[in-house]
């Protein structure tokens, strides 16, 4: 999953992108509004961590505001100093979906990151992905199949998170590129094959019966239980 986080102070940035990266999430920095608007507008993300008070043309309620305009509805969580109740209704009305107040706690940053996040089929009370018996737990970061644990690397992690957020659906490579890694990884298709490749063995090919990862020739990737 991909996250932009548009804050102006360095400090609070770089602890956010060094802790949320440590986490799995491929994390992107703005440092001002004008840089975070211009990523949340032109690249795909899966949410969008917002402070208020930014320098450049734009605050954090105006991003929020031409996002919504623009019909991008990446969930927004505005992360701020400012703590009144106007303040609140003002960043819910624009359009952000959570509003959390600094200074914070990162493991509630943590829960509201996978409250938002959660997709309505795969919406469960214990902060899991789950797709036909293959299931994923976004807190200890183990993947589960037939009741066996599966360790996973941070980055196999990221993209079965991915693809358990896409059942059937086809997905390419690029497509896979964009919500894995973030905006200064270096990164190449055949980069995505090794990675599916490591998945594969982890997730299938231990299993006598079926198969979750499916190539779809000419196209990418699929998360399809077959048989």
């Amino acid at each position: 999953m991909r996250i932009l986080v548009v804050e102006d102070e360095y400090k609070i940035a770089n602890a956010l992108k060094r802790g949320l990266s440590s986490e799995g999430y491929a994390t992107d920095v703005a440092y001002n509004g004008d840089d975070g608007l211009a990523n949340a507008l032109n690249d795909p993300y899966d949410l969008v961590i917002l402070d208020r008070m930014l320098p450049g043309g734009y605050d954090g309620i105006a991003i929020v505001s031409e996002m919504r305009k623009s019909k991008i509805m990446t969930p927004v969580l505005m992360l701020t100093a400012k703590d009144s109740i106007p303040d609140r209704v003002a960043g819910l009305d624009a359009g952000a979906d959570d509003y959390m107040i600094k200074p914070f706690a990162f493991e509630e940053l943590l829960a509201r990151i996978r409250a938002l996040t959660r997709s309505d089929e795969n919406k469960t009370p214990d902060a899991k992905l789950e797709y036909k018996g293959l299931s994923l737990d976004l807190k200890t970061k183990l993947a589960f199949r037939e009741g066996k644990s599966i360790e996973l690397s941070l980055k196999e992690f990221s993209l079965l998170d991915y693809l358990l957020r896409n059942p059937e659906v086809v997905l390419t490579k690029q497509q896979i590129i964009d919500h894995v890694w973030d905006y200064d990884a270096d990164i190449l298709p055949n980069t995505v094959e090794a990675f599916i490749a490591m998945l594969r063995n982890k997730v299938d090919r231990p299993f006598e019966k079926g198969s979750y990862i499916q190539t779809i020739r000419g196209f990418g990737y699929k998360l399809e239980k077959r048989a």
